[in-house]
């Protein structure tokens, strides 16, 4: 049997002191640089985003106060100071990971900690979550049936 049958040659072929072929390396490069052209023209004409959802008539809006802790425990009140509702650690996570992501970006801006979040109901059934304070959203529709559903009840409550 012959040695070509049990060690097949290489599809790219290179020196056996270049670890990555010089082939492949120019190949990444274009690929690299095309991307940042592709950004700084993106970025110095002004082009608008265009992943982002459409933002339809507020059809309903509430304003909430979310609070929670690392352990998925999490209250909701409403703009009086009421409790709309109590999350115990095994069902508030998502509640309280929205409340951390509200938290944070809070904080990185130096904005008001104590303030109240939007929770809006737009055109096309779609609900989202807003902070007057940082300008940050998100479309809760992304997250699941199940989370969607924990804040439509906080919506509708009275």
């Amino acid at each position: 049997m012959s040695d070509t049958q049990t060690h097949p040659s290489p599809r790219i072929r290179s020196s056996n002191d270049e670890l990555v072929p010089r082939v492949l390396v120019r190949a990444v490069l274009a690929l690299l640089l095309a991307i940042m052209s592709l950004v700084t023209i993106s970025v110095l004409t002004d082009r608008p985003l265009e992943s982002t959802p459409p933002q339809g008539e507020i059809l309903t809006e509430r304003a909430i106060f979310l609070s929670g802790d690392a352990s998925g425990a999490a209250l909701v009140l409403d703009a009086n100071g009421s409790v709309l509702a109590d999350f115990p650690a095994d069902k508030g996570g998502f509640v309280a990971g929205i409340e951390r992501v509200i938290a944070r970006e809070r904080a990185k801006s130096g904005a008001d900690a104590a303030a109240p979040v939007l929770l809006r109901l737009r055109a096309g059934n779609r609900l989202s979550i807003y902070d007057p304070e940082t300008n940050w959203s998100a479309e809760l529709m992304g997250f699941g049936a199940d989370n969607l559903r924990t804040f439509a009840r906080l919506l509708s409550q009275p």
